[in-house]
């Protein structure tokens, strides 16, 4: 690992960041030859009950897309201006093969490209991950995810303590992206198609989104998606942690209206195809997602008003709040003067 943050040079888009967020890459002891690049900000203050915030990026986004949610933390924390007003360890990283992280997953060695590593193994190199650039012990671990990241923070769950989640329009993890009517099966029927739609309109829609989306389509980072639906079957089962010790969880999904007119724009699906069908889906599946936990741990879901699939990039501020808010719930302690710890201006 190199210690000195200022030997891997910042990105671009993170020179005018607030000067806590600092840039470096770890190589992980379980695949050694490779490196990762990291975003870290520690606190600016000693804490005696740690947080661990880990962002996790979707399968065509990079951890550049998490460093305004990083920055607005530290200044609206700055601006609280209270006695224990700080913010928490926060830590945002390229996958291998993707965004800065230019190294491929060394499990890959010698397997066809895409057909290596998968979301489990993505997992465990979280935990790895934190064990490297972690400097406090047995931090409160709190994860923001979007998309295919909220399966990876899924797997992660399964196995590792977290006290937190927040789900920013997860990945269906246990569907083809096979979202609407098949108009060759037994039992379809013209009038499951909204009346502005063909048959072959349908057809094409399929066609295109199999093309991108299907589970065994390959794609840069090499990320092998084939095995998802195995690993997570279902979207509220089974539950995270141990009974009396589960996560809290906030599950958000998109913008019905604004995820119909990019999927008009990007791939031509009538936005009245993706308002009966696609967002329907999704939103069924939040539902599940939301009973991962105990009740009275749980939120939503909900839609993020204006956003598309990268909600993180849509509205940080959306996040922001929505994080902080995570954050006063795990740290919902008294330190050691009587005082209150703070973690929201409200």
């Amino acid at each position: 690992m190199s210690n000195n943050p200022s030997s891997v040079r910042p990105p671009e888009p993170a020179m005018m960041l607030p000067s806590e967020i600092l840039h470096n890459s770890v190589e992980l002891p379980h695949k050694p030859g490779a490196q990762i690049h990291y975003s870290i900000a520690r606190p600016d203050e000693i804490d005696t009950s740690p947080v661990l915030v880990v962002f996790l990026n979707g399968l065509m986004s990079d951890k550049a897309t998490w460093l305004p949610v990083m920055a607005g933390v530290i200044r609206q924390q700055k601006a609280a201006a209270t006695p224990f007003s700080s913010w928490p360890t926060m830590l945002a990283y390229d996958r291998y093969g993707q965004g800065l992280t230019s190294d491929t997953d060394p499990k890959d060695k010698g397997q066809e490209q895409g057909r290596g590593h998968d979301v489990k193994d993505a997992a465990m190199d979280l935990h790895y991950l934190i064990n490297e650039v972690n400097m406090q012990s047995k931090p409160k671990i709190v994860l923001v995810a979007n998309s295919i990241g909220c399966a990876i923070a899924r797997l992660f769950a399964h196995e590792h303590s977290v006290a937190a989640i927040l789900m920013l329009d997860s990945i269906v993890a246990n569907s083809d992206f096979d979202f609407w009517p098949n108009p060759d099966a037994p039992d379809f029927r013209p009038s499951m198609l909204p009346e502005d739609m063909t048959i072959e309109q349908l057809r094409e829609q399929r066609m295109k989104f199999a093309a991108i989306f299907a589970p065994d389509v390959k794609n840069k980072e090499g990320l092998d998606r084939r095995s998802l639906s195995r690993l997570l079957p279902y979207s509220d089962r089974p539950m995270l942690g141990q009974a009396g010790n589960r996560p809290w969880i906030t599950v958000v999904g998109h913008d019905f209206q604004r995820f119909a007119e990019e999927s008009l724009r990007a791939m031509g699906t009538p936005i009245s195809l993706t308002m009966r069908y696609s967002n329907a889906l999704w939103h069924r599946y939040n539902q599940g997602l939301a009973k991962l936990t105990d009740p009275e741990l749980s939120e939503g879901p909900f839609q993020a008003e204006g956003c598309g699939h990268f909600i993180q990039k849509d509205d940080p501020k959306f996040v922001i709040t929505h994080l902080l808010d995570l954050l006063v719930k795990v740290k919902r302690t008294t330190h050691p003067s009587g005082a209150t710890t703070s973690w929201l201006k409200v």
